[in-house]
């Protein structure tokens, strides 16, 4: 039987959203008012309204599910790889194009600077209107984006760059021409690539982080998680439409695959969560850049003290250790 479920976001979070709309039309009805008696009545019934709706959006992201998380993940106005590059880099220069012949633009990345110190940084990118989805493909990154990858991860070795990665995918282009380009190769090979590389890197989820389309871009020494993101194999609609040919089940598979930041830190998939501001991401973006740019600055000066070649061992030895059971 299907569990009841708020297919998106919006429907989700809409008993807040009308709870401000009414402290707005309050704060607005207050500022027209000329009599002075019934603005103060006004002023007061907006306090009393906006108390209730901080109560209220305390108290229901303080409790938050898989599904939930995952609707929390997709919402509209959350942070993408690009807000996160103006909010918290200087000197951002684009690079694009993967030098055979292809151009993605679901994977954004190139030179900047953090605190000052050059760094290469990239990730996933949607859009948020329809003609920015369609260009950015809606995040599903193609073959030519993982090339791209690895060409900046190159040269970021090369120059000796560190390296930062966002992550915030629903999974790779599983289309006809994605297959005929080798969209699995370009993954393992961004994945090779990674592994290879001798200069700190850390990853951050920002979003969605689906299946390869997500490891692909998430091979660091440090992979971190923000509080209200997502890490899985597979979508909960997907694995719901395989497993009881029942995609609306999405709130089940999102139980069952553990896919919340707390899960993957108990099992050893990341290395720390990142603290959202109260009612997530997107109602705080300056207030979870800072976060995020905190915990870069703390996990590449952790990292910026090894050897090139204790970084790379340990980042080995970490993901060999990812999979192990004691028992079964």
């Amino acid at each position: 039987m299907a569990t009841t479920q708020a297919k998106t976001h919006k429907e989700w979070e809409r008993p807040i959203v009308e709870l401000e709309e009414n402290v707005t039309k309050l704060r607005e009805a207050a500022r027209r008012e000329k009599d002075e008696k019934k603005r103060s009545e006004y002023e007061l019934q907006a306090d009393r309204a906006e108390a209730q709706s901080e109560r209220y959006l305390r108290l229901l992201y303080s409790n938050l599910g898989p599904w939930e998380k995952t609707l929390v993940a997709r919402a509209d106005k959350r942070p993408y790889t690009l807000d996160y590059i103006q909010a918290i880099f200087t000197d951002f220069v684009e690079l694009q194009g993967d030098r055979r012949g292809f151009i993605d633009h679901a994977i954004v990345g190139g030179t900047a600077r953090l605190n000052g110190q050059p760094v290469m940084v990239l990730g996933h990118q949607k859009g948020r209107n329809i003609q920015d989805r369609q260009l950015r493909n809606f995040g599903y990154a193609r073959p030519e984006g993982y090339r791209k990858a690895i060409r900046l991860f190159e040269m970021a070795e090369r120059f000796r760059l560190p390296v930062v990665t966002f992550i915030d995918t629903p999974g790779a282009d599983a289309g006809v021409e994605a297959e005929s380009r080798g969209i699995s190769e370009a993954i393992a090979a961004a994945i090779f690539a990674m592994f290879e590389l001798t200069v700190p890197s850390v990853s951050v989820v920002i979003g969605e982080g689906g299946s390869g389309g997500a490891i692909g871009i998430a091979a660091s020494s440090r992979v971190l998680m923000l509080e209200h993101s997502i890490y899985s194999v597979i979508a909960p609609e997907g694995c719901a439409s395989i497993l009881w040919r029942a995609p609306e089940r999405g709130a089940d598979a999102a139980r069952a695959l553990r896919l919340t930041a707390d899960s993957a830190l108990e099992y050893g998939l990341i290395d720390g969560i990142v603290a959202e501001p109260v009612g997530g991401a997107h109602r705080d973006p300056l207030g979870a850049s800072a976060s995020v740019k905190e915990a870069l600055l703390q996990n590449l000066a952790e990292l910026r003290i090894q050897s090139p070649a204790v970084i790379r061992d340990e980042r080995y030895a970490k993901f060999r250790k990812m999979g192990q059971f004691d028992c079964l």
